[in-house]
């Protein structure tokens, strides 16, 4: 498989990493109002920087070939 590049996913990957990021700032009022308080502040820290990563990743267009190599192992194709 190739790689090539593609604005619309370079489009959608910004706005993924704009998503982590706002997890990042804001990471103490979501756990206050979703999961329940202080001990799950580094719970949504993590979760922001695994959604930064998966969108530098789409930004690059980097998901499918790694997704097919996941494929691939589990398929033994």
């Amino acid at each position: 498989m190739s790689w090539n590049f593609s604005f619309g996913w370079m489009f959608l990957g910004i706005l993924i990493i704009a998503a982590g990021a706002a997890m990042v700032v804001y990471h103490q009022k979501i756990a206050d109002a979703l999961l329940g308080g202080v001990h799950s502040y580094d719970k949504v820290k993590l979760y922001a920087i695994i959604t930064i990563l998966v969108g530098l990743a789409v930004m690059a267009n980097l998901h499918t070939l790694l997704l097919t190599m996941f494929v691939n192992l589990i398929f033994k194709r």
